[in-house]
């Protein structure tokens, strides 16, 4: 066993996790423990492969968590809305109460701010609203921590909001995001901005720190996608009741908070300072779009579809 300080990293098979694993183990200053419902899943062998301990746990049961954290220094937590919806607050709540007892020096926790708060108790965004809460239970216990909020993914735009085929043959994406700058980052970055934190932790406990690759409005960002992808893309503003009505799982949601971003976060130059300071291979925008231009694949098909909306 190493003689580094152990840091358990959950959800290391996914997204944000997988990214913190990842960071933690190049820098090779940590010993990384990575919990995980399966230690035979594919992402998991690849983390062993690359000298992490990987020890099976889940965020639904606090001794198994405990478990994990023997003799640990440091965790880093993130929860998924997405996968569990309502049930995140009691897995979060879990795994910060497994935190507290087990005498953790640095909890790392992927939290997001109170949107319903931001916009005087008039939209609310669970996905959000949920972490907030979550943050505002963990500062309760007194635990020395450190909470990361993550922008906006670049990933979106290859998931959730890939560039659709207008009438005109060009393309465009949209949401009520308006003329407000958007705050977006690449979720692989987020490890590196996350290392950084556990190598300072009497700098950063307490502190809440915004992961941010780029600050630039939703017309720069289609500006830089027609240029990098080599097709005509631009930025349509669809008004939140409108997109709201669209009707599908999570929509009215995420009308809300792209609302909220419009009228009560106008800009985060601050995150996206601190960000490359912590991470200096931090990614732009038009980086990432040209690593990952084959991804789109809805300009190689022979055959577009309408659009979405």
């Amino acid at each position: 066993m190493s003689n580094k300080p152990t840091i358990l990293v959950t959800g290391a098979t996914g997204a944000q996790g997988g990214s913190v694993a990842r960071a933690l183990l190049k820098s090779n200053n940590f010993h990384v423990r990575c919990l995980t419902r399966n230690p035979l899943s594919d992402q998991a062998i690849i983390l062993a492969a690359a000298g992490a301990e990987v020890i099976a746990g889940d965020l639904n049961d606090t001794a198994s968590l405990k478990a994990a954290m023997h003799d640990c220094y440091g965790v880093f937590g993130v929860t998924n809305f997405w996968e569990h919806f309502e049930e995140e607050y009691q897995q979060g709540k879990n795994l910060t109460d497994a935190v507290k007892q087990s005498s953790i020096k640095h909890f790392v926790f992927s939290t997001l701010p109170d949107y319903y708060k931001l916009s005087g108790q008039t939209l609310g965004v669970p996905h959000c609203d949920l972490k907030a809460s979550l943050e505002t239970y963990t500062k309760s216990l007194g635990i020395p921590a450190t909470f990361i909020h993550v922008a906006f993914y670049y990933e979106n735009f290859l998931s959730f909001f890939p560039p659709q085929a207008d009438d005109n043959g060009e393309y465009y994406f949209g949401f009520p995001q308006g003329d407000t700058k958007l705050a977006m980052a690449s979720v692989e970055d987020t490890g590196g901005v996350v290392a950084s934190v556990f190598d300072h932790r009497e700098v950063y406990t307490g502190r809440t720190v915004g992961v941010v690759g780029e600050d630039r409005t939703c017309t720069e960002y289609a500006a830089a996608m027609s240029k990098a992808l080599e097709h005509t893309v631009h930025y349509a503003y669809i008004p939140r009741e409108i997109f709201a009505a669209y009707g599908f799982p999570g929509a009215e949601e995420l009308a809300n908070m792209f609302e909220v971003q419009r009228l009560f976060i106008p800009e985060r130059s601050i995150d996206l300072i601190e960000s490359y300071g912590l991470n200096p291979a931090m990614q732009r925008f038009e980086d990432w779009l040209l690593k990952n231009k084959c991804r789109f694949t809805m300009f190689s098909a022979k055959k577009q579809q309408s659009p979405a909306w």
